[in-house]
């Protein structure tokens, strides 16, 4: 399992994994694989500042990467307090009573009222600003092409940039503005994704910008097998985000075995694709919390950032209060296949034994 990425980045192998954990992304590149860390979560730079020293200090001198959240349209700037005042009394009225409905107690007074920032532009540019001071190799924005003066930014440090796209169009964009590396993002991705499934959306994207732009596969992928179908459709790589969720380095940020529960007992038909978690279409886990939300008297999500500012404390209630029927969790279709707890390193030897598995398989067809 070794394409020109490989040599690109100095890692063995082309496997990219997205984690909001930077135990997970250190554990990933230390296997061989390249871990880019999740900085959404981070409203503090000077935690964020930490973290990215406790990277530099813990992946054995290996690469790792940095993913960032630019959204491009208003509301993006501004203080929470500025933002909270968009939000209708009717929404914040429905999550309360939804909460109450489904016997989600309360935080404790002062906890867990404050919403992510780095869904905000300016936040994310401070996030860019300080993993410049670090040794990132790649820097990826999850909603696209980031300003171009941001990619411009990223080169002058010797940084490559990825983006994702959920059609061909989006991807020539990209491209069109410096992107380095096009995410092809599948159907069946958690978090924010499009509508064309993966196995239709990665040859589109590869034919589409050519030869010379590196894409990663992404969306539904789990297994060696789906990595081998992911380069056999041109990917050079892939990009993997949910299958992380399911590791032991996962718990140093999330130890809530509500939540582990919900995710190992999931099949690949319980998660949805819907507006609730952020404001724009996100793949979440089917849950009495996603379902109260498309009952007909819930109100509409309301657009990047005010949605995750309206539901941030309640996600944080939902979390605290450890029932698997409620949780709100952003995870892909391939959570049918996370049906145990497992260390980073034994899922990325996993990954590339069954690749090496599948490609020999294919080879014995030639025969």
């Amino acid at each position: 399992m070794r394409t020109a990425l490989c040599d690109e980045f100095g890692i063995d192998y082309p496997i990219f994994a997205f984690t909001p954990s930077e135990h997970v992304a250190a554990a990933v590149s230390r296997a061989g694989g390249l871990g880019v860390l999740g900085c959404v979560r981070f409203n503090d730079t000077e935690e964020l500042e930490r973290v990215l020293t406790w990277l530099d200090d813990n992946t054995d001198g290996k690469p790792y990467g940095v993913d960032i959240v630019m959204p491009m349209k208003i509301p993006t700037e501004g203080t929470s307090l500025d933002l909270g005042a968009m939000i209708p009394e009717e929404h914040k009225k429905f999550v309360d009573e939804t909460l109450l409905k489904l016997g989600v107690p309360p935080l404790p007074e002062g906890e867990g009222r404050e919403g992510v920032l780095g869904w905000l532009h300016s936040v994310a540019r401070s996030h860019l600003d300080v993993a410049l001071r670090h040794r990132p190799v790649l820097i990826a924005n999850a909603l696209g092409s980031p300003p171009v003066d941001v990619i411009e930014k990223c080169h002058e440090h010797g940084i490559k940039v990825a983006a994702l796209a959920g059609a061909a169009k989006h991807a020539l964009s990209h491209v069109a503005n410096g992107v380095d590396i096009i995410v092809a993002q599948g159907y069946e991705a958690g978090g924010h994704t499009g509508e064309v499934a993966s196995m239709v959306l990665t040859p589109d994207i590869v034919d589409a910008v050519g030869p010379d732009v590196p894409v990663l596969g992404a969306g539904g992928i789990g297994s060696g097998r789906q990595v081998a179908a992911s380069l056999a459709l041109g990917a050079q790589g892939v990009w993997t985000g949910s299958i992380w969720l399911g590791t032991e380095e996962y718990r140093n940020l999330a130890s809530n075995q509500g939540w582990e529960t919900a995710f190992t007992r999931a099949t690949s038909s319980d998660t949805v694709r819907t507006r609730i978690y952020t404001g724009k279409p996100a793949r979440l886990l089917k849950t009495k919390w996603t379902e109260a939300w498309a009952e007909a008297d819930a109100p509409e999500p309301l657009p990047m950032p005010l949605q995750n500012l309206l539901v941030a404390e309640a996600h944080n209630r939902i979390n605290a209060s450890h029932d698997p029927d409620v949780i709100s969790m952003p995870i892909g279709q391939i959570v049918g296949r996370m049906n145990s707890v497992r260390p980073v390193a034994e899922v990325v030897a996993s990954l590339v034994a069954e690749y090496d598995e599948a490609v020999g398989r294919l080879e014995t067809y030639r025969k």
